[in-house]
């Protein structure tokens, strides 16, 4: 069979028991919010439980570029980057013979100099204070256009390394965190991107890709960052979901400060939300969601009406959930708890996968890569530091027909981002402690149970069949349960540090975090 084309399409911060496909009904006239997705997953490979090897998104996407779990791979804050041993998804794709194009939204993944971009023939980033986007996409005329792009090229190479700073300095993390700069920053400098038009460009460089008769193999990277906060929806979408909001002025001012203040989307909260405020909130992640579903049905449409359509694998998953009030947090910065590991996935490709299933086994994402790889061919004859053995042993092809590598397991590990935990000590440094929002977790799920280690400790277990949303803990009525899945866990974590310890790293970059909290940090143990 000759090689397929590949979209690999994140949905960043998609909470799977937001989507229809998934059991969820929103305030939609108990319609479904994602009807285009539902389609979709009705003629692919749905994973349950698939479950996010990292919390937020550069550790996630990290394992999702690699097949290494955060503690193998070491991208586990803003200052890091990928080491030279692993080579990126895209990399491997470029030497096996295809032709690789990135459009993202999250200036995590695009503009920071972590490595994300390696092995990208062409990469479109849609987020930042000045985008770089396909010709096409600009509306001006010749040759105004090409003014256009060499002077927005010029202005790219001057802010990188300021966004860069931004991106990976504490302190100017913390002076982006005031109300007054949240709104000018998060809108001129492309904090979501620009995800309808991403897509719309993506559409259009299909039908140009397909007029000229490539024929080289095709892999896409796409991010999209509509359900991250802050909340934008149109108003037809608003609309649909909460036809409220246009008469309540108590409501758009609710949605207007947390919109402003960046802080609280990933900080504890001192108290639970106020219902009102919660629906809110609730209502205006789910208007993200449809919006974001009714232009991906462009994007589904195009898929189906290329000549290669049978012969392409598309993926479709999120790198982490979000939380929205549950457990009393917001954000993903702290916590293991489903609506942050949990996330969609899907996967069709209609050659290889003639059925639609759907598979209850946890599974981790980060097997992309090696689904990725195995779907591609043999490796080319070049020094990849690769095992065929590990690629094909854990795709998610390989769960797919009954023969799970992984014992029904999937594994996540919770580094706290620094920048953010340092914001809180300087705010509210009492949540700190009270949230132990320095510790390390991480979390081993089974087909029934789920383990959550605090600092090293087994400290939560769930039933999550029974206690879908975790609020009972059960760990003092099923020591016995809780023991085995804690040994599972150091096994996990010994394997990921092994796989560390052969592998060099990319270089460091100073945060400007002071000797106090770094001493506290290498007291709890994850920092050397």
């Amino acid at each position: 069979m000759d090689q397929p084309d590949i979209f690999f399409i994140v949905l960043d911060t998609q909470r799977a028991d937001r989507l229809g496909a998934y059991g969820y009904r929103g305030r939609l006239n108990g319609s479904s919010i994602s009807p285009n997705l539902d389609a979709f997953a009705e003629q692919s490979v749905l994973f349950e439980q698939a479950i996010a090897p990292a919390q937020w998104t550069i550790p996630s996407h990290a394992s999702m570029f690699t097949g290494l779990y955060p503690t193998a791979h070491q991208v586990v804050q803003s200052d890091r980057s990928l080491g030279p041993d692993r080579p990126h998804l895209a990399e491997v794709l470029l030497e096996t013979g295809y032709r690789t194009f990135g459009f993202c939204n999250n200036p995590l993944v695009g503009v920071l100099d972590n490595g994300f971009k390696r092995g990208f023939e062409t990469f479109y980033n849609y987020g930042g204070a000045f985008p770089s986007v396909p010709k096409h996409s600009t509306r001006l005329p010749w040759p105004a256009n090409q003014i256009l792009e060499a002077y927005t090229q010029f202005l790219r190479r001057i802010s990188y390394p300021i966004q860069n700073f931004f991106g990976q300095s504490d302190l100017a993390f913390r002076i982006s965190l005031n109300a007054f700069l949240t709104p000018i920053w998060s809108r001129m400098a492309n904090f979501k991107g620009q995800n309808e038009r991403s897509v719309k460009d993506l559409v259009r460089f299909l039908e140009d890709w397909d007029k000229g008769q490539e024929e080289e193999p095709l892999f896409i990277f796409m991010n999209l960052m509509e359900t991250h906060f802050p909340f934008w929806p149109p108003g037809e979408f608003v609309n649909q979901i909460a036809p409220y909001m246009l008469r309540d002025r108590k409501a758009r001012d609710i949605l207007r400060s947390w919109n402003r203040e960046a802080y609280r989307w990933s900080a504890p909260l001192e108290r639970p939300l106020p219902e009102f405020e919660d629906r809110v909130l609730n209502d205006m992640y789910d208007a993200e969601v449809r919006y974001q579903d009714d232009y991906l049905g462009q994007f589904f449409d195009a898929l189906d009406r290329r000549k290669k359509a049978k012969n392409t694998l598309t993926i479709i998953v999120s790198d982490h959930g979000d939380g929205l009030g549950e457990h009393n947090r917001f954000g993903h910065a702290f916590v293991a708890y489903q609506e942050l590991v949990r996330v969609p996935m899907m996967m069709r490709w209609p050659d290889r996968l003639s059925k639609a299933d759907r598979l209850d086994s946890p599974v981790s994402t980060r097997r992309i890569y090696h689904t990725i790889l195995e779907a591609a061919g043999p490796f080319p004859q070049v020094d990849l530091n690769l095992d065929p053995a590990e690629v094909n042993g854990l795709t998610l092809l390989a769960s797919q027909r009954g023969a799970d590598p992984e014992r029904g397991l999937a594994f996540s590990e919770v580094y706290p981002p620094l920048n953010y935990a340092k914001a809180i000590r300087q705010r509210h440094p009492e949540l700190l402690d009270m949230y132990r929002c320095l510790s390390m977790r991480r979390t081993v799920l089974s087909e029934k149970m789920k383990l959550i280690q605090v600092g090293d400790q087994a400290d939560e277990l769930f039933d999550i069949t029974e206690d879908p949303l975790e609020l009972n803990n059960i760990i003092s009525d099923q020591p016995q349960e809780a023991a085995r899945l804690n040994q599972e866990i150091i096994q996990l974590t010994h394997l990921a540090g092994a796989q560390r310890d052969n592998l060099a790293h990319g270089q460091r970059i100073n945060l400007g975090v002071d000797e106090q909290l770094l001493n506290r940090l290498r007291g709890l143990g994850y920092l050397e």
